[in-house]
Parts: structure tokens; C-alpha cells; sequence
């Protein structure tokens, strides 16, 4: 017989039990952090699950570079709780924190080879020495530098030096791996090899990763979740294709996948939907909860066709006022008749691509388009 019902308690997830919820790995609840007057992170909580990779993305000053040194214990809060795995951690120092870091200059000492290199943390946490080259060996191999042992840093590409520093964090197991910046000094072609690495590692090991960056594209590319901030708070939080799909204010439409945003009235027509007019195009999308009146409209470069005028109902006519070949797509700017801003057009037609001064109608893709506050 199940020993839980020997015992005369229910087993785990018996009907009417309610089961037990996650435990976090991380929670931040209130956190303040202060430079002199100013506030890099303002009254921010948020937590983030087991096993996932929450990508930290902003602009240059936002709070996101704060909040990771914050979890690493290499800086301390003025006011707010931190929370690692349900333990409170806001006061202890790095040290004292089950978390590595891979730095955006990968810190790898240049007089110790690559296998020193991801020995040291355990080898100064007292591991003896063959216990910590296995342990280190694995790791290695891991990441797929098996072989690489006995080379210096100097000996490396970018890429590898990078993946040694990764195998040097996760050798010590780390309840968070924190990546600060990693790919920030790797040209665009190894950025994007390195960054599939990356993520590919953390779900097949199953780590819980944070990652700040800057750039929207690689943050779209590894993250399970993305945190907007701006000012030292966070401004939207969501699903990569979330963020992208539903920006809910002009700041998120353009930050992310640089959206044309183009003023519009909005009149609701019912709960859920509204008429949109752009010019002289009327466009119906969800209002998602907003008035009626001056609004905007966040439309990506591909959500945009082009075809030679004359313009039809629903369209609205425009020339191209610079066109650009770049390998796999042509990009236009597009001057719109009646609306003050030109909009940039993504066309992946290749075989007659347009000229500059052509006239052009144009059409919006209702599915690539959303309304965000004026």
C-alpha cells in the first residue's frame, strides 16, 4: 500500500489537494537602489521561475547592468527584499550567494591555461585538485572545447574565450547564471553562432539564466521572457513575441523592432474593436481599452505593401523617397501623402524593385498593425 495513505495523508496531487506553488528562483520585492540623488532602480518586483532565461533589456542607463549586480551581490539595495530559491539574500555578499556571472569581458586570467581557468572557483573553494580538473573537463566538454585544455586565453577566438568563461560559471553550479553583456565584443556573424550556444547550454541543462543586453534582437532570440526597463523601472514584461506582437506604449513599439508610429483616430465601435483611420486608409483593430480620439499606430516595416499607384480605396498614396538593396530584402523610405513622417517598408521582392520617385499605393497589414497611446 502507498505509504502516504498508510500514513492516512492524501498523496500528492490526490483530487481536492491544492498543489504546493513553485518556489521562484529569484524575487526582487520593492528593491531601490540609490547613486547619490539618483535612483537607478525605482520600487521594482518581479520574480523569475526555475529553469528559465529572463533577458534584462533597455536602453544605455535604464537600471538593467543595476539590477544583475544587485542579484550577484555586487551591490546592495537601499530599500526592498531579494529572495534566491525562497532564502533571503539582500545584504550577503557575493560570496555568500549560490549565483556565478560571466562578465562582459569574460575576466579569464591570461596566465592560467583554459583548464586552470575553470578550476579556479572550485579549486579556491577547496575541491581537491583532480576532483575539480574532472569536474572542469566536463564542463568543457560541454561546451564543446574538449581538446582546448591546455591553451592560454591568448590562443583563443572571441567565441571560445567566451565559452570558457561560461564553462568556468556553470563548472560551480550555480542555483542563477547571471550574463552580463556576454556577446557585446564578438563581431555580429559569431554574436548570433555564440547566442544560439548560449541558449541551447541553459535548456539543456536547465538553468535559470539572467541575461542583460541591449541589443532587441538577441534579447527576441534566447530569452523565455524579456524585462523592459527604462528609468530604473520596468516597463513592460512579457514573452519575446508578446512584447513584439503587443507593445503597450509607443516607448515598447519602438525600442523593439523599430516600428513606424503613425498618428490615427480611433472611434470604438464595439468592446473589443475599434475604426481606425489612417489617412485615408480605415483600418479595424482591436482598441485595447483605449478612447476614442488621436492615437497611434505601430505598424513593423514588413506589416507595409507597396505597389505602383494608382492608389485604391483603402490605400494610401505615397512615393519612395529612398530605396536600398541589402542582400535578402530592399528597404524603402516612403513619404505618405497627408501624413507628416515617412515609414520605412522591409519588401523581400527582389525581381523589380522599385526606384526613388516612384508614385506607390500603399497598403497596411492589419495583422502587423496595433494601437498604442499618442
Amino acid at each position: 500500500m502507498n505509504q502516504a495513505l498508510r500514513d492516512g495523508t492524501p498523496p500528492a496531487g490526490a483530487a481536492g489537494l491544492t498543489p504546493a506553488p513553485v518556489q521562484p528562483a529569484v524575487e526582487f520585492a520593492g528593491i531601490t537602489k540609490r547613486y547619490g540623488p539618483v535612483k537607478a532602480v525605482d520600487d521594482v518586483s518581479f520574480s523569475i521561475a526555475r529553469g528559465t532565461l529572463v533577458t534584462l533589456l533597455g536602453p544605455s542607463g535604464c537600471g538593467k547592468t543595476s539590477m544583475l549586480r544587485l542579484i550577484a551581490g555586487l551591490e546592495h539595495p537601499n530599500a526592498g527584499r531579494i529572495l534566491i530559491d525562497g532564502e533571503e539574500v539582500t545584504h550577503r555578499s557575493a560570496a555568500e550567494r549560490d549565483v556565478s556571472m560571466v562578465f562582459q569581458s569574460y575576466a579569464l586570467f591570461p596566465h592560467m591555461t583554459v583548464l586552470e581557468n575553470v578550476c579556479y572557483g572550485l579549486r579556491a573553494s577547496g575541491l581537491k585538485r583532480a576532483a575539480a580538473e574532472a569536474a572542469a573537463g566536463d564542463k568543457l566538454a560541454t561546451v564543446g572545447l574538449s581538446g582546448f585544455e591546455k591553451r592560454l586565453p591568448s590562443e583563443l577566438s572571441g567565441g571560445q574565450q567566451q565559452r570558457v568563461a561560461v564553462a568556468r560559471a556553470i563548472v560551480l553550479e550555480p542555483k542563477v547564471l547571471l550574463f552580463d553583456e556576454p556577446l557585446s565584443n564578438l563581431d555580429a556573424k559569431l554574436r548570433r553562432r555564440v547566442r544560439a550556444d548560449i541558449r541551447a547550454l541553459q535548456q539543456q541543462l536547465g538553468l535559470t539564466v539572467v541575461y542583460v543586453t541591449h541589443d532587441q534582437e538577441e534579447a527576441l532570440a534566447v530569452s523565455d521572457r524579456i524585462v523592459v526597463m527604462r528609468g530604473g523601472v520596468v516597463v513592460q514584461d512579457g514573452a519575446p513575441r508578446d512584447l513584439y506582437e503587443r507593445p503597450t506604449s509607443r516607448f515598447i513599439a519602438d525600442f523593439i523592432g523599430n516600428a513606424n508610429l503613425l498618428p490615427v483616430t480611433l472611434r470604438r465601435r464595439d468592446e473589443t474593436l475599434a475604426e481606425v483611420r489612417l489617412g485615408t486608409a480605415a483600418l479595424t483593430l482591436p482598441h485595447r481599452g483605449l478612447p476614442d480620439g488621436a492615437a497611434e499606430l505601430a505598424v513593423r516595416p514588413g506589416g507595409l505593401r507597396l505597389r505602383l499607384r494608382p492608389a485604391a480605396p483603402g490605400e494610401i498614396a505615397g512615393q519612395v523617397r529612398k530605396a536600398a538593396y541589402l542582400g535578402d530584402h530592399m528597404e524603402y523610405e516612403v513619404a505618405l501623402e497627408g501624413i507628416v513622417q515617412e515609414v520605412l517598408v522591409v519588401d523581400t521582392e527582389l525581381a523589380s524593385p522599385l526606384s526613388e520617385g516612384m508614385a506607390v499605393a500603399v497598403t497596411v497589414d492589419p495583422a502587423t498593425a496595433v494601437v498604442v497611446p499618442a
